[in-house]
């Protein structure tokens, strides 16, 4: 019998919670110290939260604190359906409550300010230090405002959003787009990579089109990117020559998509080709790991923290693990299943570590829905082994969606990606 997984059947190892876990065959732990063990988890995200439930799931003799200074975290995945008049921002909402009540999480909403991977301790903004046997850090990315001339975290936040960190900035660009005029372009300015959720820009492209039909039929979308290519491209230029062939024009970086400056005042973006205008200007800046983790000196030349894939620990200090999109995992995209598929691993690697066993390699996943337009969506998804080249794909694992895909097929996929957040949500903070 093939031990290959086909796309389709991957998905829906997906949906039933089968995939997605390296920890199927890891049985509850047994104590073999005195002592309580306790682990500290930096960042509530995909990653952290899925460390610090599954250690407790585990191994409940291991004391888990997670320190994430906001108490309701809102998730990048879905944030573009947000944008694109589909959900409301409570419906990306999650929260901490099951984690510190069924799961006993010591949850702290404070902030990181130091890490002492030699006297095994953090501190926080309140001036309180916490002690620690293993770290890990899911920092989730910062950006590299001086990247773009003219662009900061003030123009980010008030009047060229980033929106790549949902929340406040998921907002403003709703507004943006509801109280833009008519007829006015939207600018939308990926980065090069690597980034945060490769296929976010486009979906977000996709999903105002769908907008801009409905409510703003004058109005267009400009992509200035920085690449010569990008994720899921032939499907999603499908989409797009089906759905919203006179609303999205996508220019390349040798065809005028590099943006190397912007007048936030103007509400114009330079690029090699002239000045170019928007009602609304979605600026993605270059990224990199969270403050925390380049503060911490976790981080290489890159701006990414190296890390052992069989735990990832990282490579720079001992005892601190790194997970998620900050961490360099070789093939893996950084995307919240990538991160969550790595929390486990992690929790698995510091259950067997406290043991005094030695870790097993990992399997990991990870999947990527992206909604093109209601009822039309596209999928990624693939399996990942340890090699001596680290993190590879396993070849005929996972998958695209079918090039001719029909309407069925695309219908299939809309279902299985709110499947996929309801399940993956549940699953880490549920």
């Amino acid at each position: 019998m093939s031990s290959k997984i086909t796309r389709r059947g991957f998905n829906k190892l997906i949906l039933s919670g089968i995939a997605g876990s390296s920890l199927a065959t890891f049985g509850g732990a047994t104590p073999l110290f005195a002592n309580q063990k306790k682990v500290v988890v930096v960042g509530g995200g995909f990653g952290g939260a899925s460390a610090a439930k599954y250690i407790r799931k585990l191994d409940p003799s291991i004391a888990v604190t997670l320190i994430e200074p906001n108490s309701t975290f809102y998730t990048c995945p879905f944030s573009n359906w947000v944008m694109g008049g589909l959900k409301e921002m409570s419906d990306i909402a999650q929260t901490f409550d099951v984690l510190k009540n069924k799961y006993n999480v010591d949850v702290i909403h404070d902030t990181v300010t130091g890490i002492d991977p030699i006297n095994h301790s953090v501190t926080l903004q309140g001036g309180k230090e916490v002690k620690y046997d293993r770290l890990i850090v899911s920092p989730g990315i910062d950006f590299n405002y001086e990247a773009v001339e003219g662009y900061s975290e003030e123009v980010a936040n008030t009047k060229m959003p980033h929106a790549y960190k949902a929340g406040p900035q998921t907002e403003l660009i709703t507004r943006q787009l509801k109280e833009m005029k008519d007829g006015d372009n939207v600018l939308i300015c990926p980065p090069g990579n690597p980034f945060r959720c490769p296929p976010g820009p486009y979906e977000r492209a996709s999903l105002i089109a769908h907008f801009l039909k409905k409510n703003k039929p004058n109005s267009k979308i400009i992509i200035l990117d920085d690449k010569e290519k990008f994720s899921k491209q032939g499907l999603f230029m499908k989409g797009w020559e089906r759905l919203y062939s006179d609303i999205i024009e996508w220019r390349s970086g040798s065809m005028g998509g590099k943006v190397s400056a912007v007048d936030p005042e103007a509400m114009t973006v330079e690029t090699e080709f002239g000045p170019e205008k928007g009602g609304v200007i979605n600026i993605i800046p270059p990224q990199m790991a969270g403050k925390i983790a380049r503060d911490a000196g976790l981080t290489d030349s890159s701006g990414w923290c190296p890390v052992n894939p069989i735990t990832f620990e990282s490579t720079i200090h001992s005892g601190v693990h790194v997970i998620g999109d900050a961490c360099i995992a070789g093939a893996m995209p950084k995307s919240g299943f990538a991160a969550s598929s790595q929390g486990k691993v992690a929790a698995a690697g510091i259950i067997r570590l406290m043991q005094g066993k030695v870790p097993a390699p990992p399997s990991l996943v990870n999947t990527c829905y992206s909604l093109v337009a209601p009822g039309y969506a596209i999928s990624v998804a693939a399996v990942y082994k340890l090699t001596s080249d680290g993190i590879v794909s396993i070849k005929g694992a996972g998958g695209l969606t079918p090039m001719d895909a029909d309407d069925d097929q695309l219908s299939e996929e809309a279902t299985y990606a709110r499947g996929w957040y309801k399940n993956i949500s549940q699953d880490i903070w549920g």
